[in-house]
């Protein structure tokens, strides 16, 4: 279905679509105190995020009528992706950020064929960082240079060299999030504890910036469970066209799909499945999302 589809006017008319979305995020003055939520204290909707789904989708909608949608703010349960070309968008990923004034914010709007990744446009409006892709075009930075960016190097010493980002994210309690806590805590602790002594772990905000920061190769390795198709679809082609890939957040699965809710994306370099599998040993526990 791809080859009938033209894929660099879709991609620069999403590149066009961003720029506008942008401008109404920068625009934007949220405040911690306006900002609704979805489920609780940490998983925040503002005002701005359905206006800006809002005229993304109705400008989707216009362009490619016979293409669905999946938005974040309009998202309903027991809504599923299908073969279908099929749009799908986070309007802010990153709001608890926006409402910050944090600028790690972007909109992430990917186009998914079959049910895979097939176009993906990550846009930070106050940085200006545009990150696109073309499923079998390569991925890039501003247009212009090309993911990663610079020559990757192998990972010769294995987990312990990697900067890993992860996060807390909303859910904050059951098994889930007691699988994130001593999982952070196996990654940090020394390689005489049983752990994996990682260079580091950070928790940015923004999955999608998060991925396309694996496929620029300033970080390592990303590793979450509990986001969403519309918060990975646009970065997870971007990865994959930069050399990285795609694993399962629970241990043994190298086929993720797009709205499995796990996923581990690793970068570019040799010694990328020795990693995933490093990374996998100190799991501790196993998700219940997405099963």
């Amino acid at each position: 279905m791809t080859d009938q589809l033209p894929l660099q006017e879709i991609h620069d008319f999403m590149i066009e679509i961003a720029h506008k979305a942008g401008e109404m995020i920068t625009a934007a003055h949220p405040s911690t105190g306006a900002a609704g939520n979805k489920k609780n204290s940490v998983d925040l909707v503002t005002e701005t995020d359905r206006a800006v789904e809002k005229l993304v989708s109705t400008s989707l909608r216009e362009k490619y009528p016979d293409f669905d949608f999946m938005g974040e703010e309009t998202y309903k349960p027991g809504d599923t992706i299908t073969d279908a070309p099929t749009f799908i968008c986070d309007p802010i990923d990153g709001t608890t950020n926006f409402v910050h004034r944090y600028p790690y914010v972007c909109i992430s709007l990917g186009l998914a064929v079959n049910r895979v990744p097939t176009i993906g446009v990550v846009f930070n409006p106050f940085t200006k960082q545009l990150y696109t892709a073309i499923k079998g075009q390569g991925a890039f930075l501003d247009q212009k240079t090309r993911l990663p960016l610079s020559t990757p190097t192998a990972f010769e010493d294995g987990l312990s060299s990697c900067l890993v980002a992860v996060e807390w994210g909303a859910d904050r309690s059951g098994n889930d999030f007691a699988v994130k806590s001593k999982t952070f805590e196996n990654l940090a602790k020394t390689k005489e504890q049983g752990g994996g002594m990682v260079h580091g772990l950070r928790s940015f905000g923004s999955a999608a910036l998060n991925i396309c920061g694996v496929a620029s190769g300033g970080l390592d390795v990303y590793w979450e469970a509990g986001c969403w198709a519309w918060d990975v679809c646009a970065a997870w082609v971007i990865l994959y066209e930069a050399g990285g890939i795609m694993a399962d957040a629970n241990p043994g699965n190298w086929k993720p799909t797009v709205d499995g809710r796990r996923y581990m994306a690793v970068r570019a370099g040799e010694g990328q499945e020795k990693v995933v599998e490093q990374f996998w040993s100190l799991v501790e526990g196993k998700f219940e999302v997405g099963l």
